[in-house]
């Protein structure tokens, strides 16, 4: 079939932009964005081999995403086929970086140039592809259809907003999306889009949040912040975008009135924001400490800055309420499905569009509630912590939405099985 004039576009104007990858890495490279030593693997180069037998490529874009592939990764890497895993962000390179199974490989995804992604599938002949939720990069997606190899997404996701917005251009994205062989969607409504969006194979696995592994913590760190912080009031404002960290300083502050010895964790969605956070939060007047820095918590801390990567499953385990950030301000939400698999209650504001059914199962269910205003949110913890047998209710029913919507790895497998060569064997 013959592609759109606007596709056809969009690969030139990208081809003829090639030499500006120079420039725009350079200017990455001075913002921290990216890492010199590897900066050549977004230009398709590399310094490792290809390892032999069959690899399956899988693609998202930043931690979120990465997440939701660990699962696949997993079961792939099982078999004895590698898994190459890409994405775009240091974050998500540091996080895979201690998480990554045995026969797993990280690279920072190439630039959507068409020079730089056939140079990358040059090198690695991928047997299979898949991406997660919603990264649709044109050239990256031609260029794995015309060498051959099966593509498919993971945990499909299409909000309304990216919608409307494809929406404009319905040629372009038919194009792209008839280039899948399969798309698992998340949810019903993710489903509906994609089908409308052009995608001619669509199934609803669920949503694979529900199925990510527990996050991990180092149990002598625990036991030690727990000695240390025994006997207050603990709770978290986690993945928060600039403007949360003063809403959570205001919670803190009318938290305090009621529990003195109130301690406030936050763990801002972009650690490197950690020095810049205690500074905001240090002119409010706050005791604070620095986790990237190695302070200890005192008995007059009262903020305590978690600016680490993949260090979450310790302080959710250390608070046991959790504000989960992008949700006052940002919008769209975060992820809330890590904290409630380990039992935390949840409380979250009203932007939480990007994850709208997991919210929705949880403040069902019980195990989230939604706090309509910035200011309501010192008083929401104030209720819970005034009331132990709710807090304790609130955390199970958390902890038991997450277990029964969990499945959706099994379901995404088995739908695979023809596209991959190791799903037989990876069930």
């Amino acid at each position: 079939m013959t592609a759109p004039l606007s596709l056809i576009a969009y690969r030139t104007a990208s081809f003829l932009a090639t030499p500006l990858a120079g420039p725009i890495l350079a200017m990455r490279l001075r913002r921290g964005k990216e890492d010199p030593r590897r900066i050549g693997e977004r230009r398709g180069l590399t310094r490792l081999a290809r390892p032999p037998g069959p690899l399956v490529w899988l693609h998202g874009a930043s931690v979120g995403e990465a997440a939701v592939l660990l699962p696949f990764v997993e079961r792939i890497t099982r078999t004895g086929a590698t898994a190459l895993v890409t994405t775009g962000t240091l974050t998500s390179a540091a996080l895979l970086a201690q998480r990554l199974p045995p026969g797993a490989l990280h690279q920072y995804a190439p630039l959507d140039s068409p020079l730089f992604v056939r140079r990358f599938l040059s090198h690695w002949r991928p047997d299979a592809a898949l991406v997660a939720e919603s990264e649709l990069w044109p050239n990256m997606i031609v260029e794995l259809k015309r060498s051959g190899s099966p593509l498919a997404m993971v945990n499909g996701r299409i909000s309304e907003r990216s919608y409307r917005r494809w929406m404009k251009a319905p040629r372009f994205i038919a194009a792209l999306m008839r280039d899948f062989d399969l798309c698992l969607a998340r949810s019903e409504s993710d489903g509906a889009r994609l089908v409308a969006l052009g995608a001619p194979r669509v199934l609803v696995a669920g949503d694979i949040k529900f199925d990510a592994p527990t996050l991990p913590a180092d149990r002598r760190q625990l036991a030690e912040f727990a000695g240390l912080t025994s006997g207050r009031q603990i709770w978290i404002a986690a993945s928060t975008h600039e403007g949360e960290e003063m809403i959570a300083a205001a919670a803190h502050r009318r938290l305090r009135q009621v529990f003195p010895d109130a301690l406030t964790l936050i763990a801002p969605r972009h650690p490197d924001r950690g020095e810049a956070v205690l500074r905001q939060l240090e002119a409010q007047g706050l005791v604070c400490a620095l986790r990237s820095r190695g302070d200890a918590i005192g008995p007059g801390t009262a903020v305590y800055v978690c600016d680490t990567i993949g260090e979450l499953g310790l302080f959710y385990r250390l608070a046991g309420v959790v504000f989960v950030g992008k949700s006052f301000v940002g919008g769209g939400g975060q992820n809330p499905i890590e904290p409630a698999r380990l039992a935390c209650a949840i409380l979250h504001g009203p932007m939480v569009a990007n994850f709208a059914e997991a919210y929705a199962a949880l403040d069902d269910a019980g195990g989230a509630l939604a706090v309509a205003r910035p200011g309501d949110l010192g008083d929401a913890l104030i209720a819970l912590f005034v009331n132990a047998a709710r807090l304790r209710a609130m955390a199970r029913a958390a902890g038991d939405t997450v277990e029964r919507r969990a499945g959706a790895v099994d379901r995404s497998m088995r739908a695979l099985k023809a596209l991959l060569p190791v799903a037989e064997a990876a069930r």
